[in-house]
């Protein structure tokens, strides 16, 4: 009798199911037609619906057809191709994982191919599409496995994250460099790395279509068994699911779609987070949509309309002269960082701050022989960088330099060197600095002003004036990097208060204000001319190059200002590092302390910016070393911390400038160099 009166109950509900699901896919399908039509007609010449209309019947113009068929049709199918494979790889990432921000960009996937290529490229050997396809695809694999392996499959959100854009940064660094050692090689190469969709023919969209086919079907048979990854990996074992197989399978799967989009158009960001997401709550009100074989179609026509739809807003807002320069994926991206700071300010199930470390006490004796070491070690280092260069002096040199009394071959040499030497050692002390007091007001060791998307905000009003502004001096310019940090941590630090920064809430809206801010800088750089984007790419690759002492002078009184209060208020920032109640029953006014301490983090972090350009990873480095070393007392640790940081950019600054004289690395491509292994083993270690 109970089946006999549940299952009519069911059958309407499954039914009703059914028929949402097919008018829902129905009205995506007429919103992608829509949007295609439009894309078609958009452009800077005059070929509207009445022209394309007699292009497809064979009756127009031989100009107005050669348009649409070489490039209007090309690119509104290669939208449709690109937001398809991306919106599937996205879907099924996030499936095997069982995590909602796995997608193509979080997992460096896009990194991967993009360093692979450039490698490539360097080379200077000349490949067809589908061996890039190939080197792309084994770049993308193998950066999505070592995100994989390091956060952990079904693993929290913020340990993916960070694993992901840590290796971004990374790999993206070491592009970076290719880029500027390679120039004639790799031309063309950084606003490939922007995604866009805009085509010459068909003959791309035709090599990509059959990988795009084989990951398609591949995924669909597949379905069943990472459906059953969803139960849980006990449960898809128990009704005969190969689990390492099945996600092993999906994942090479999805790199080969996230490959053929990579390859058709460049990385096109976070079309495989946004559709997937979009698809969920409709999840919840569809069965339908529950089951892989319909969620993934359906993720791939929510991508398409994504790209389609950026595509078509970026053409009907920019004029059309201008948007022709504008990739496709700076607006996918801006979009994206949008909803991943959406998603991550509305997130309630997130974790809670990190508990309260115990204040290792280290004896006297290590903290002054740590920092007599230290000391030692970074005179040694600064007189290596004053004396070592593209023309190697002596110490009698700098002596008679500093008296006046030097040749003119070596007071220019001095003159330009000395400088960088200074705007290193400071910035890399301001960063540490900055690192120190942001993790201890949020009680995040994985918190540092790069990964919290400070330094990218930074770089947004710097470039800004470095771009339109060649002439600005550097109080101007630290002045736009410190509006832009402003700006950057009023949205990251702003949203994660709400419950005491939450580890969870604090890295998503840190991660994606560094994004948004990354699109902005690379929308500022293509539209800039080609000698401003140069010297911007040089700038933003952490240079000292052509720094002056006036250059340094904005930093080197932040700095100082810094120190003292570091200094006098060491013990409210042990207590504040501690937990939320102890400095409250002290009565010490906890929200006014975090205020200054984040204040001072933002403005050393602006002014290191604007003095060296985006050095990454300094502000973790530093005072995870120092707290290793001498324990977790901030009397001890700033200094220490300090000097460390001092160390790590002078050392860094003067192996890329000499491992390949006369040609130079910036100082921030061997941090990030560096700093990214270090990071992934923080990760680590934290894991075990």
């Amino acid at each position: 009798m109970a089946v006999t009166a549940t299952t009519p109950a069911a059958r309407p509900s499954t039914a009703a199911s059914r028929t949402g699901a097919a008018a829902v896919t129905a009205a995506l399908v007429l919103l992608v037609a829509a949007l295609a039509v439009v894309d078609i007609t958009q452009g800077t010449a005059a070929v509207g619906p009445f022209e394309v209309w007699k292009a497809f019947t064979g009756s127009a113009d031989t100009a107005d057809a050669s348009v649409v068929v070489a490039s209007r049709l090309p690119r509104m199918t290669a939208g449709l191709l690109v937001g398809a494979v991306l919106g599937m790889a996205g879907a099924a990432l996030q499936a095997v994982s069982r995590n909602v921000l796995a997608s193509p960009d979080t997992l460096a996937v896009n990194a991967g191919s993009y360093l692979a290529l450039g490698v490539a490229a360097a080379t200077g050997i000349s490949l067809p599409l589908l061996a890039s396809s190939g080197i792309a695809f084994i770049g993308g694999l193998a950066a999505a496995a070592v995100v994989l392996g390091l956060s952990g499959l079904g693993a929290g959100t913020v340990r993916l994250v960070l694993a992901g854009s840590a290796l971004t940064l990374g790999l993206t660094a070491v592009t970076e460099g290719l880029l500027l050692l390679f120039p004639h090689e790799t031309e063309g190469l950084y606003k490939w790395n922007q995604g866009s969709i805009a085509q010459n023919g068909f003959d791309g969209v035709l090599q990509m279509l059959p990988i795009g086919a084989v990951g398609l079907i591949g995924l669909i048979l597949l379905a069943r068994r990472v459906d059953a990854l969803a139960l849980g990996d006990d449960a898809a074992h128990g009704v005969g699911v190969p689990v390492r197989s099945t996600r092993v399978v999906a994942v090479v799967l999805a790199a080969l779609l996230s490959t053929a989009a990579v390859t058709l158009a460049g990385p096109v960001g976070f079309v495989g987070l946004c559709a997937p997401a979009l698809v969920r709550p409709l999840a919840r009100r569809f069965r339908a949509f529950t089951r892989s074989r319909a969620r993934l179609p359906f993720a791939g026509l929510t991508g398409a309309a994504l790209v389609l739809g950026s595509d078509v807003l970026l053409r009907a807002v920019v004029p059309s002269d201008t948007a022709v320069a504008v990739p496709t994926g700076v607006v996918t991206s801006l979009v994206g960082a949008a909803f991943l700071i959406v998603m991550a300010a509305r997130a309630k199930d997130t974790a809670a701050a990190a508990p309260a470390d115990k204040l290792r006490i280290r004896s006297r004796t290590v903290f002054v022989v740590t920092t007599t070491v230290l000391v030692a070690a970074l005179i040694g280092l600064v007189i290596a960088a004053v004396l070592i260069g593209d023309s190697k002096l002596l110490m009698g040199d700098v002596v008679n330099w500093a008296q006046g009394r030097a040749g003119q071959t070596v007071t220019f040499v001095l003159d330009t060197r000395v400088p960088r030497v200074i705007a290193a050692l400071c910035a890399g002390a301001a960063l540490a600095l900055a690192g120190t007091l942001i993790q201890a007001v949020t009680r995040n060791p994985l918190a540092e002003p790069g990964v919290l998307g400070v330094t990218n905000g930074a770089a947004v009003g710097a470039v800004l004036l470095v771009t339109t502004v060649p002439v600005a001096g550097s109080w101007s310019i630290a002045a736009g990097a410190f509006a832009g940090a402003a700006v950057s941590s009023l949205l990251v630090f702003g949203l994660a208060a709400r419950g005491g920064f939450q580890q969870n809430r604090l890295v998503l809206v840190g991660f994606g204000v560094a994004t948004g801010a990354t699109a902005v800088i690379s929308l500022l750089i293509i539209l800039t001319d080609p000698f401003n984007a140069t010297k911007a790419l040089t700038w933003l690759a952490g240079s000292t190059y052509g720094r002056t002492l006036p250059d340094v002078l904005p930093l080197a009184a932040v700095l100082a200002v810094g120190l003292a209060v570091a200094v006098v208020r060491r013990t409210e920032l042990d207590l504040v590092s501690l937990d939320e109640d102890t400095p409250r029953l002290l009565g010490l006014d906890l929200g006014r302390g975090r205020l200054g301490f984040l204040v001072l983090a933002v403005l050393l972090s602006a002014t290191a910016v604007s003095a060296a350009g985006t050095i990454g990873f300094v502000g973790l480095v530093a005072p995870h070393a120092a707290r290793a070393l001498v324990g977790r007392r901030h009397a001890r640790v700033v200094p220490v911390a300090v000097l460390l940081g001092a160390i790590l950019v002078c050392a860094a600054d003067l192996v890329g400038r000499t491992v390949i004289a006369p040609a130079q690395l910036g100082a921030g491509l061997m941090t990030a160099v560096i700093g990214t292994p270090y990071f992934l083993y923080l990760l680590v270690r934290s894991r075990r």
